[in-house]
């Protein structure tokens, strides 16, 4: 059995955090077990795991290795490219472009295009612009502390999707002091890149783990399916709520309980409203939704919009989507699911 953990992620929006999986391994290929060729990396702050498990030809370290690297290179590549932390980024450029046009690539102009769809959608709880607020929480520092609440209501002034404008592969903010923060759904994105590299390369059997973010590459080589159990939010990352099968299949979990603060008694999480500036009020811990292998883009936003929702919005909401089931959880068991969601609880 592999245990795939999740680390923090920076690349900030709703900060949606993923939950840690556990991925078992059995038997393939005349019933022996075939360990995988694995390689860690540390991208977009935090901690990522490939897991090759098979390929065209059979499995070959060498040939295993060189995919996994060049799956790396455009996992880094895109982090260099979406990430708002960093100066060079195009994301960046946008923010401090003061308003006016700035030339993106197809990656910059896919996510951001994305990005206002589901704001949209979710009628503004999804928005890509709340970057003025997340600025201002710091989730990670070693004493967090709630904003000014001064600071957040002048930040709010500025979080408006409508205000992303396209002109080709031209993006700009209408308004010079938004700011637009991807965390919410790049990561989705770059998980589906990564699933088209490795594919490219020959392999035909994988687990990809961005900080839980999960895509499955076809099934294990004997021909069953992954088995993914869904993290008990709260605890020490040993426990499960259940678990749910997986062939080619991606599986992304938000929950309020990864990155998180107790100030005067309250828990503060990292799931923000892109309507008050504070933590989103939701009696979830945390949603877990699965679709088919080419859309983690899609569901790494749909799960902080359910989270949002809570169980009755997210199910409304995850009825009018296509291809996409999902699981909600709440004082560390499963509360709702939709229909075609095949979840096994745990006993």
């Amino acid at each position: 059995m592999i245990r795939i953990k999740r680390q923090t992620i920076k690349l900030s929006l709703l900060f949606i955090i993923i939950a840690t999986v556990i991925i078992t391994q059995t038997a393939c290929h005349n019933t022996k077990d075939v360990e995988p060729i694995s390689k860690e990396g540390f991208y977009l702050d935090t901690v990522c795991k490939l897991s090759v498990y098979d390929m065209k030809g059979g499995l070959d370290a060498d040939r295993a290795n060189k995919a996994i690297d060049k799956a790396y290179n455009r996992c880094r590549e895109l982090e260099n490219t979406l990430s708002n932390t960093i100066d060079s980024s195009e994301v960046s450029r946008i923010n401090s472009a003061g308003g006016n046009w700035v030339t993106v690539g197809k990656d910059t102009l896919k996510v951001v295009k994305a990005g206002v769809k589901y704001g949209e959608l979710s009628d503004g709880d999804f928005d890509i612009t709340i970057g003025s607020v997340s600025g201002l929480w710091n989730f990670q520092a070693e004493n967090p502390q709630v904003p000014d609440s001064s600071k957040i209501s002048e930040a709010l002034k500025h979080v408006n999707y409508k205000n992303v404008q396209f002109d080709g592969n031209k993006i700009r903010l209408a308004d010079p002091q938004a700011k637009l923060d991807l965390g919410g759904i790049a990561k989705g994105y770059v998980a589906d890149e990564i699933t088209k590299v490795l594919e490219q390369e020959g392999v035909t059997s994988a687990v990809i783990n961005l900080g839980g973010n999960i895509v499955t590459i076809g099934g294990k080589p004997d021909g069953s399916d992954f088995v993914i159990g869904i993290e008990k939010p709260f605890t020490d990352r040993t426990e499960i709520i259940g678990t749910t099968k997986a062939e080619d299949q991606t599986v992304v979990t938000s929950g309020i309980y990864e990155r998180q603060f107790k100030q005067d008694g309250k828990i503060y999480h990292h799931v923000l409203s892109s309507r008050t500036g504070y933590p989103a009020e939701t009696k979830l811990e945390a949603v877990s939704l699965v679709a088919k292998k080419g859309r983690s883009m899609d569901v790494d936003a749909m799960s902080t919009i359910c989270l949002m929702k809570g169980v009755d919005g997210g199910k409304a909401f995850i009825k009018k989507q296509k291809g996409v089931e999902a699981v909600f959880s709440a004082e560390g068991k499963e509360v709702a699911k939709t229909k075609g969601m095949k979840f096994e609880p745990e006993k």
